[in-house]
């Protein structure tokens, strides 16, 4: 039965417009399916391939990584990369051999002279085989005709042998001897020479080098390299820099045979881009060499080094020479050049005939100099003019042509010898230095032009040529000579000018001494270690091997521990037999050969040390001896027990005695001490002693004995900086040294090598250790030891401080600025012009200097005026116009030479304003100086006699100027008009007090303008004049004077002026009086007083006045602290009546203590006792005056004056006589019948004068004293100034 057909059901059924859409869009994303299933399986494919790449490159890596291993792995025989080459040279000349072997294992390279094993031991000196960089080379220094032989190396391994060979040809030059024949007794003469201008500057070349701070890492190197003469060729190493800096490229440094280069047309130098580069654009023989790249880095240096070999260029011809090396210049004179050079090597060529030199003279066109060849290889090159430079370069000649031209020579000028050579030195004298060497001496030469040193020759006895015996000038006029040996006797003969000679036969033995102390450092119980001490006597050559032999202390037969030499002064013995007892000795050779062996040790038992506790230390020395200290060093011990070492203990003791003290109470970490407080002269021994966690070890062996005591001359390490270049340096001079000396520094006593940090220079005597970058890493201790001296050293401890300072010196030298006496100021001058200066301490003719204000420059012209002055430094600007616009900021930048400075000034805000109104008022004042003006306005001055002067100054005036004064608006018109062409006006103001306030005001004018000055005496000038007055009223002022008055007592003090405004104090035992009725205080214009009134014990004491001026006190002071003054107790009347012809008598009782003195007065006169008028005074009590048969002249004023040293009293009588049958009259207290005459005023004492008893007080003719200056006190019968007693005291107002 057939199925039946689909139907389409009706939602899915479609129009024709949407079914033929619907297959549009089907067949698009068919295709678009495709497209997107091929891109995938694309990627897949690209993708595994990539995997698969990475994965092989992996593999790759990780083999080559491998293949050192597996090339190290695989067995090779000796293979000579480059072979010996060929060399002809002059005798006394060095010859290098060098070869390149590889091999697995790595080969052992043995030299052979014809066949026969080259022993270095055999000629001390003589040979010197390395090993360096994978080149191995034979050095024979000085050649001889017996060295002419064939050399060969030959390289051995377990698979095979390797052999190179090459023959040394060494020519002997014409009359020469060679050293064969100069054995047995045979002499050597020495002649002096002169160094003649630049001939002998030479000076070696030494870099300066600067630290690095930068991280250095060496990737590819470059490797032995090889060139053709003519070609170039660069040595290329790359780097890592960190931080890779673009500005700050690291440090690098090129050597070729350990001597640095210089950049420049032959060797040019790059460092950048991670990479140091040196390119040798035109390549000679002369460039052959081992070549090290020395780079910089923070923890020191990275080197590498490798040999560039150059091969000769094709020749000019088949069989022709190759070019001559090493051109150089000698003997330059005004009119030849004495040029020398190094033959070329020769392989199969033919024997060199002879060679052409050629001179150019700074151009490219060279002249042949000799028609013929030469046979030998110098040549005097004549004609040359004198100031002119050449160069100079060589060809060889052979039978089949002429070699390429030689590098050409250094640079040199003709000299004239009559202004650059200096004569010839004067005698000379040589004496036995030591056992090896000749101390040569002579005399300067009389006429040293541009004398820069000397060189010494000598020659054997019998021989035509001299040899050098010293390749670099001496400085000094001695000299000692290690170069020889190999005699029994020498005769030194100097022929300085063939005009005289001097033979010395000196006995030749050139072997150290033999070493001793031999000490056991260390056993294991299979070997031993030993130290040993140096020899005494060097033999007069450095000692560089030793020898050990041993045996058993059972055994006669002595055994070699070591066929090479050792340097240091330690061997280990190996293969001992444990418990057995071992004997050594040891041998120490030098350039002479090896000396006598040494005693044997103590027999030495083989057991292995076990002890917890450190061996001995060892090596002790002795550095930087003074009178009272030394330093002792020493080395680590080699056995160091159970745990590390950490500190050592010094022990001393004096020469002989077993008494030993250990200097340090704490273990010192480092291997140095400094022993002080030693006793000058005395000699010492000390022992070291390690520590460690388990305790003390082993003493050391004792040390050498020291004598304390400096060396003769000794001078201590110096710390300063470098006045022209500001570098900071420490600098030892030597009080002794030879020519052999070398000076060698240390920090912290560890060598300091070769140090970016610093730099070592020597010159002479001198050594100077120079930091290039000075800071906190380089404190420390410094020390420097002086080689083959008796023990030249010194220290200097360099402390932060100190540092610092020169840190601070070394800035301003570098950076020098110029010194200001005083900054950038300003000052306004007249018209208002505005002054702008400063004033250095210096200025050179050639300063500059720039004016900036507010960030503009200002240059001289109009409303400016810019100048200096050399001779005093001022720089100044002057502004004729200051206005607000000039406000801002000022600079002055200065430049004058290397040195620089400037100094600003800010002039704004209130400081401007300041200025301006300054300037404006300057301009106020010329304009007003134009007429008559003050040149000083009003002022005040006080007089001697205390008179105020109001006081001024005028210019510019003229007869018909007026002046006038004025207080208060109203005229003052003086008695004396003022005198205006004297040039000072002055008002006097007699008697000044509080009545003078005012304003007073002078006015001066004529038809040009009119100028007024006012001056306001009020507040602090009225007080300043006050002041002015008591300075000189208080330094006129008497001592104080007593008076007895009615009232009581008082105190005076006479001056030349005295006001109440005055600051006056009046002081009972120091106590300050304020006036009252017990106690009053006034005064006059001529004096100050105080009353007492009705004096009683309370007033007794000590009195002062002070009178002030503002600055100082003055004081002026009086006792009243005694018994009682004089004084009246009764009996006398106060007016007497009395008729003539009767007798009058004035009766009364006195008293004081001490006993007062009594004088009678009549009329101011003082009455003497006669027959008409008796005067009595009994007992010291009673005083009478009796008047025999008074008459009518006997009337008047009558008056008694008691006194004492405490004071007195004054007492008046007034006296009337009548005539008989007359009314009686009735007199007037006081008025006297007949007048007296007018007193005379009594001058004021200028000093109290305390009377003695027996002397008599004086009394005043009035009360009141005029107004004069102080004189002593008057004479007895001038009158005291008491006032009578109907008179009152003047009572002060009270306030």
């Amino acid at each position: 039965m057939a199925e039946p057909a689909y139907t389409i059901p009706e939602f899915r059924q479609r129009a024709a417009e949407e079914t033929e859409e619907y297959q549009r869009v089907s067949t698009n994303v068919g295709k678009g399916l495709a497209v997107i299933q091929e891109e995938l399986s694309r990627m897949r494919i690209t993708t595994k391939a990539r995997v698969d790449s990475l994965n092989i490159q992996r593999e790759v890596r990780d083999m080559m990584a491998k293949r050192p291993e597996y090339l190290d792995d695989i067995p090779k025989m000796p293979d000579f990369l480059v072979a010996l080459r060929p060399h002809t040279v002059w005798e006394k000349t060095p010859v290098k051999l060098f070869c390149t072997v590889q091999g697995n294992p790595r080969p052992i390279v043995k030299w052979y002279k014809g066949g026969a094993p080259v022993d270095p031991l055999s000629a001390p000196g003589k040979y010197k085989i390395e090993n360096k960089y994978g080149v191995h080379s034979l050095i024979i220094s000085r050649c001889a005709v017996s060295d002419t032989a064939e050399y060969s190396a030959v390289a051995t391994n377990q698979h095979g042998t390797a052999t190179s060979k090459a023959t040394v040809t060494v020519k002997s030059k014409e009359g020469a001897v060679s050293e064969d024949g100069a054995e047995g007794r045979a002499g050597v003469v020495f002649n002096l020479l002169f160094g003649v201008g630049p001939r002998h500057n030479h000076v070696k070349h030494t870099g300066s080098i600067h630290p690095s701070k930068l991280e250095v890492t060496l990737l590819d190197r470059f490797k032995v390299s090889f060139g053709v003469e003519g070609g170039s060729i660069s040595l290329v190493c790359s780097m890592v820099v960190i931080p890779d800096l673009p500005n700050v490229p690291p440090i690098a440094q090129w050597y070729r045979d350990d001597k640095l280069l210089k950049a420049g047309k032959l060797a040019e130098m790059s460092v950048g881009g991670g990479a140091a580069r040196l390119t040798l654009p035109h390549l000679a023989k002369d460039d052959e060499g081992l070549y090290t790249l020395r780079i910089f880095t923070k923890d020191g240096t990275a080197e590498h080094s490798a040999y560039l070999f150059v091969s000769d260029a094709a020749p000019s011809a088949a069989g022709a020479p190759g070019a001559p090396m090493s051109v150089k210049a000698y003997d330059i004179n005004s009119d030849y050049v004495l040029v020398a050079w190094k033959p070329p090597n020769t392989v199969n060529e033919a024997a060199i005939s002879g060679y052409f030199v050629d001179r150019s003279a700074g151009s490219d066109t060279w002249v042949q100099c000799n028609d013929a060849p030469v046979k030998v290889c110098k040549y005097p090159v004549h004609g040359l003019k004198v100031g002119r430079s050449y160069h100079f370069r060589v060809r060889a000649v052979n039978s089949a042509g002429i070699s390429r031209p030689s590098r050409k020579s250094d640079k040199v000028t003709a000299l004239d010898d009559a202004e650059s050579v200096p004569s010839a030195p004067g005698q000379v004298i040589a004496t036995r230095n030591t056992k090896s060497s000749v101390f040569v001496q002579w005399d300067a030469p009389k006429s040293p032009k541009n004398l820069m040193g000397y060189y010494i020759d000598g020659r054997v006895v019998g021989a035509k040529e001299w040899f050098p015996c010293n390749h670099k000038p001496f400085k000094h006029t001695r000299s000692v000579n290690n170069t020889l040996k190999g005699c029994e006797r020498l005769q030194s003969k100097i022929k300085p000018d063939e005009k005289q000679s001097h033979e010395l036969f000196i006995l030749l033995s050139s072997t150290p001494s033999a070493p001793f102390g031999i000490t056991m450092l260390s056993c294991d119980g299979a070997s031993i270690t030993l130290a040993w001490k140096s020899p005494k006597h060097c033999g007069g050559s450095k000692v560089n091997a030793y020898y050990v032999d041993k045996r058993n202390a059972d055994s006669l037969v002595w055994k070699e521990v070591n066929q090479s030499a050792i340097t240091e002064r330690t061997c280990t013995v190996e293969n001992l037999t444990e418990g057995t007892f071992y004997e050594f000795k040891v041998q120490a050779g030098n350039m002479a050969g090896v000396g006598v062996p040494s005693a044997p040790s103590a027999p030495m038992k083989c057991e292995a040390w076990t002890m917890d506790e450190p061996g001995p230390a060892y090596d002790l020395s002795f550095s930087e001896v003074r009178g009272h200290s030394l330093v002792v060093l020493w080395k680590a011990p080699v056995y160091t027990g159970a745990s590390a070492v950490t500190g050592y203990f010094v022990e001393m003791a004096k020469k002989g005695s077993s008494e030993f003290v250990t200097l340090n109470e704490e273990a010192v970490s480092h291997r140095y001490l400094q022993a002080t407080g030693l006793e000058e002269g005395a000699t010492y021994v000390f022992k070291v002693r390690a520590v460690n966690a388990s305790g003390v070890g082993k003493a050391s062996q004792l040390s050498e004995p020291v004598c304390a005591k400096a060396l003769p001359g000794t001078k201590e390490i110096l710390a300063s900086v470098d006045e022209e270049t500001g570098d900071i340096f420490l600098s030892l001079e030597a009080c002794e040294i030879c020519e052999t000396s070398k000076f060698v520094w240390s920090k912290n006593y560890k060598p300091i090598g070769d140090c970016p940090r610093v730099s070592v220079s020597t010159k002479g005597r001198t050594s100077r250790l120079t930091f290039t970058s000075p800071d906190k890493d380089d404190l420390g201790r410094y020390s420097v030891v002086v080689t083959d001296t008796d023990g030249v050293s010194g220290s200097h401890t360099l402390t932060e401080d100190a540092l610092n300072t020169m840190l601070e010196l070394s800035y301003a030298i570098r950076h020098p600025v110029v010194p200001l006496k005083h900054g950038l100021n300003y000052e306004i001058l007249e018209k208002g012009h505005v002054r702008f200066w400063l004033q250095a301490v210096k200025l050179s003719p050639s300063v500059s200097y720039r004016f900036i204000v507010n960030d503009k420059e200002v240059t001289s012209g109009e409303g400016h005026k810019i100048s200096h002055d050399v001779a005093t430094g001022v720089i100044q600007m002057t502004v004729d116009h200051f206005t607000r616009a000039n406000e801002g900021t000022y600079t002055v930048q200065i430049h004058d030479g290397k040195a620089k400075t400037q100094s600003s000034l800010v002039l704004v805000g209130d400081v401007f304003k300041a200025a301006l109104k300054e300037a404006e008022f300057q301009r106020k004042e010329h304009i007003r100086k134009q007429g008559p003006h003050f040149s000083e306005y009003l002022y005040f001055t006080v007089t001697e006699d205390c008179t105020v002067m109001l006081a001024c100054k005028v210019a510019n005036v003229k007869k018909e100027t007026t002046f006038h004064w004025y207080k208060e608006d109203d005229e003052i018109v003086p008695e004396t008009p003022p005198n205006v062409m004297s040039g000072a006006c002055a008002l006097p103001i007699p008697l000044f007090s509080r009545k003078d306030h005012g304003v007073y005001k002078a006015v001066l004018g004529d038809d040009r303008g009119k100028d007024t000055s006012v001056f306001d005496i009020s507040g602090q000038v009225f007080d300043d004049i006050i002041n002015a007055i008591a300075h000189i009223a208080g330094a006129s002022a008497s001592d104080l004077v007593l008076q007895c008055t009615p009232e009581g007592i008082r105190l005076q003090c006479y001056m030349s002026y005295y006001t109440e405004e005055m600051k006056t104090v009046w002081k009972h035992k120091e106590s300050k009086i304020a006036s009252s009725e017990k106690m009053r205080i006034g005064g006059t214009a001529e004096m100050a007083w105080m009353q007492i009134c009705d004096p009683s014990d309370k007033e007794k004491g000590h009195y002062s006045i002070e009178i002030s001026d503002g600055v100082k006190t003055h004081t002026r002071t009086f006792d009243l602290s005694g018994q009682d003054r004089g004084r009246v107790v009764g009996g006398l009347p106060d007016v007497v009546t009395i008729m003539e012809q009767k007798s009058l008598s004035l009766t009364c009782t006195v008293w004081g203590e001490p006993t007062p003195e009594v004088t009678w007065f009549k009329n101011e006169q003082e009455v003497a006792s006669t027959e008409h008028t008796k005067v009595t005074f009994d007992g010291g009590k009673f005083a009478s005056l009796v008047i025999n048969q008074v008459t009518p002249d006997d009337s008047g004023k009558y008056s008694i004056n008691v006194r004492n040293k405490y004071g007195g009293e004054f007492v008046e009588i007034t006296v009337s006589v009548y005539r008989h049958g007359e009314k009686i009259p009735e007199p007037k207290l006081g008025q006297p019948k007949t007048p007296a005459a007018t007193p005379t005023p009594t001058p004021t004492p200028s000093k109290s004068h305390t009377p003695a008893p027996s002397v008599k007080s004086p009394v005043p003719k009035s009360p009141t004293p005029t107004p004069k200056s102080p004189t002593p006190t008057p004479s007895r019968g001038v009158k005291s100034p008491t006032p009578p007693r109907f008179m009152k005291s003047p009572t002060p107002p009270r306030k």
